[in-house]
């Protein structure tokens, strides 16, 4: 069912956040030009662009993240210095963060304690967090190992974290990007009950549907200036879109899918325990993936897809070569480098720290996974050697890959960390298309991009698969699997239902397998 969000108090009360003049600059880059913003309590304000449009920048100054280079911030109408995250959240400033700043070594509970003031640690925490996380619908367990949870579990994580200190502004950078339709429409339910409380939300979101549906009002940031303040209800996701781009986007072409080719990526009655206590146990699954066909996964976070997507990679192997076959080859038991030379490519959801290394250029991160691979369209390119690196031409893929995917960076080669969330899933998308892999398999491909580069990663993967390549989309956005896939398959607690083509399922159908509708037939066939 539907949230639609009413703010039940007046839009004529002071502004509880008002930022004048505010600009940041980086060098000769300037990120936010003179921006001038109010926020008012009880409401849901989003704040819209594209990628590396300013919109991150701002956020982490009104968190105290950053400081501006001038410009002033203002809090329930008096001038505030805002010099740290800890003097934000004193004012009742809290922020869930794009990426998480979490230990994956440390429990739940112990992760949500390091960041509570000590009065906030004292008595049972751990029943505290289990208590406000079921009223708040966002159930955790605290015992959990944060490297056991899956991305959407490790969201809840800040999102209670914010809520324990009881904030009266809650800034959201990409709240439902790793989350499945169900679960953001239960983080709006949660939304809904905050605002009621009087807490007004800074929202940051490329679902422009999701914005329309939410929220009270939006700015929206292009290259570091307001270019508009609209009523997002009254618009439709359209015009924000080209608000946000300064163009029509274009919508994506499916294209016609050519008669069937050879398989290229089988799995047959394939089962694997998980390598830790929390993952989900892989149980016979049955795949076929035929060249310029994309099957599309679909599930609730944390049913398996990060076991499937390890397995399929290489990431974890299998002591039974014939358990997945690529390109014509049992490779079960090949890890991620002999499987990428036999012609596949792997992009898995976390872009910072799995697809790329924060401290490391764009170059050197081309480096770390085509070392000792040739591209299939160039077969003397090599960018390792007989043990030597050739710098130059990973600098050249690093600038092709910015210009065809409108990577977009304060410089050249940058450290990965100092791209926007969104150009660096453009640059790692990039970095596996560019080489036209036989096999590719990605796990939820536009996490946190904009509609311009959405339509452009989902046309990318569209065409290397109409080029004859077989592909497999982990996709948590049903509007995503329905606009890539020739066949959906969907995942729950381990188990894959049958693939079926995709032009006869519903979302209604879809949501059912969700809840584990298919698995009584797949026990059986593991009987």
């Amino acid at each position: 069912m539907e949230c639609k969000i009413v703010s039940l108090h007046s839009t004529h009360e002071p502004p509880l956040l008002e930022v004048k003049n505010l600009v940041k600059q980086f060098g000769n880059l300037t990120a936010n030009d003179h921006i001038n913003l109010h926020i008012q309590g009880s409401r849901i304000h989003a704040l819209l662009g594209e990628n590396g449009a300013g919109k991150s920048t701002l956020v982490k100054m009104v968190y105290g993240a950053l400081q501006p280079t001038s410009g002033e911030i203002l809090w329930q109408g008096e001038r505030v210095i805002v010099d740290s995250p800890a003097r934000a959240r004193e004012l009742g400033i809290g922020m869930v963060f794009q990426h998480f700043s979490l230990f994956e070594a440390l429990t739940v509970a112990e992760n949500i304690s390091l960041a509570l003031p000590a009065n906030l640690r004292e008595g049972n925490l751990e029943q505290r967090i289990s208590e406000l996380s079921h009223d708040y619908g966002l159930t955790l367990q605290p015992d959990a190992l944060v490297a056991d949870l899956s991305v959407g579990q490790r969201q809840r994580i800040e999102i209670v974290r914010c809520l324990l200190q009881q904030p009266r502004l809650l800034i959201m950078d990409e709240p439902t990007a790793v989350l499945t339709p169900q679960e953001a429409q239960s983080l709006f339910t949660t939304l809904q009950r905050l605002t009621s409380e009087g807490c007004a939300v800074l929202y940051i979101s490329h679902r422009l549907e999701e914005v329309k549906q939410i929220c009270h009002g939006a700015t929206i940031l292009r290259h570091g200036k307001i270019v508009a303040s609209v009523d997002p209800q009254i618009e439709t996701a359209a015009s924000l879109a080209q608000m946000m781009v300064g163009a029509e986007v274009h919508a994506v072409s499916h294209g016609t899918v050519a008669a069937s080719g050879q398989p290229l990526i089988i799995a047959e009655q394939f089962s694997q325990a998980a390598d830790t206590p929390f993952g989900v146990d892989l149980k016979a699954v049955n795949l076929q993936v035929r060249a310029g066909e994309i099957l599309a996964i679909a599930g609730v976070a944390g049913n398996g897809q990060s076991e499937l997507f390890a397995a399929l990679s290489g990431e974890q192997t299998n002591n039974k070569p014939q358990a997945i076959n690529m390109c014509g080859q049992a490779c079960g038991h090949l890890g991620i480098t002999q499987r990428r030379r036999i012609g596949a490519a792997f992009i898995p959801e976390e872009r910072m720290g799995h697809s790329a290394v924060a401290n490391f250029s764009l170059s050197d991160n081309i480096i770390l996974s085509r070392h000792s691979l040739r591209d299939n369209h160039d077969q003397q390119s090599l960018v390792g050697r007989s043990g030597t690196i050739n710098y130059t031409l990973a600098r050249d893929i690093n600038m092709h890959i910015g210009k065809v995917y409108d990577v977009r960076k304060g410089q050249p080669d940058p450290e990965a960390g100092s791209l926007s969330g969104g150009n660096l899933q453009k640059f790692v998308m990039g970095r596996e298309l560019d080489r036209r892999p036989k096999v590719l398999v990605v796990n939820q491909p536009t996490w946190g991009v904009d509609a311009g580069a959405a339509a452009l990663i989902r046309q990318a993967l569209i065409d290397l698969a109409r080029s004859g390549s077989a592909l497999i989309v982990i996709s948590q956005d049903l509007d995503e699997i329905f606009e890539l896939a020739d066949q959906i398959a969907v995942i729950s607690r381990g188990y894959l239902s049958p693939a079926q083509p995709a032009q006869s399922l519903s979302a209604e159908q879809i949501g059912l397998l969700m809840a584990g509708a298919h698995e009584t037939s797949t026990q059986a066939q593991t009987l």
